[in-house]
C-alpha cells in the first residue's frame, strides 16, 4: 500500500490537492493511505517550507503549488 501525505494547514489549495490525490487513487483503483498533515513542525521536518505539499512513500514530490492531476498520477504510478 502507498503512503501519501498531503501537507498544509487546511487552506483551499491544500484541500484542492487532497481532492486531486483522492481522485487519482480512485481512478487507478489502488490501495493508498492518504494522511493530512497540518502540524507545521512535522511539515518543516519533512523539508517542506511552502504548502501545499505532497509526500509519497516518504519522498517529497511537490511543494508550494497545486500539481496537475496528471502529475500526481505519474508520481503515484512511479511509487507502485
Amino acid at each position: 500500500m502507498i503512503e501519501i501525505r498531503v501537507l498544509g494547514p487546511g487552506c483551499a489549495n491544500c484541500k484542492r490537492l487532497e481532492q486531486i490525490t483522492q481522485r487519482v487513487v480512485d481512478s487507478l483503483a489502488i490501495e493508498a493511505n492518504i494522511v493530512k498533515v497540518t502540524n507545521y513542525a512535522e511539515i518543516v521536518d519533512l523539508g517542506v517550507m511552502s504548502t501545499p505539499g505532497l509526500v509519497i512513500n516518504n519522498k517529497v514530490v511537490s511543494s508550494g503549488r497545486i500539481p496537475s492531476m496528471e502529475e500526481v498520477e505519474d508520481w503515484v504510478k512511479e511509487a507502485l
